[in-house]
């Protein structure tokens, strides 16, 4: 999974606003993807609360058609390593 740091850019420079990345602080570059926010009020509330109001419509109309047996289905598709030093 890609790291995230929230930043600000003007111009040419970013100016970090929390966690500044190790590969930062010794100026050494670092590629970047950069996500243009439309909304840059801090104070928004994030995407979280639209997300699970989403997962709760699908629950309340009966969950996925498609996998009559979600605690069957995740066993299937779950591809855990055993631990070491533990057997199955």
């Amino acid at each position: 999974m890609l790291e995230k740091y929230r930043a600000t850019i003007h111009g040419n420079t970013i100016e970090w606003n929390d966690d500044v990345p190790d590969e930062m602080k010794n100026n050494d570059g670092v590629g970047v993807y950069v996500t243009l926010i439309e909304n840059r009020d801090d104070s928004a509330e994030p995407n979280g609360k639209r997300a699970v109001e989403t997962l709760q419509r699908i629950a309340d109309r009966g969950g996925i058609k498609s996998i009559p047996d979600p605690d069957k289905w995740l066993r299937e598709i779950r591809k855990d390593r055993p631990l070491p030093g533990r057997t199955k």
